[in-house]
């Protein structure tokens, strides 16, 4: 699956380490590594943020795209809750 090279190659290009990348997530090194090393799956939460840290498209870092330009903010981003 092309999300664990993508996001290693994200992290490289942009000269930080595990340890950096984790700490913005906030979890730990080892688990950012399961995650790079395809161990384990990326949770939804990860995959947004990591997708706004590196200014791109979840699509992207799933590889179904080789575009890494993001889509415009969606429109109901600023919508109030429901309820």
């Amino acid at each position: 699956m092309k999300v664990f090279i993508r996001i290693r190659d994200l992290r490289e290009d942009h000269d930080l380490s595990q340890r950096q990348i984790a700490a913005l997530l906030g979890i730990t090194q080892a688990q950012y590594n399961r995650y790079e090393q395809g161990h384990r799956d990326l949770p939804t939460r990860i995959l947004i943020q990591l997708a706004e840290l590196f200014n791109t498209s979840i699509d992207y870092l799933l590889g179904l795209t080789d575009e890494p330009t993001p889509y415009p903010p969606s429109k109901f981003k600023s919508l109030p809750p429901h309820g």
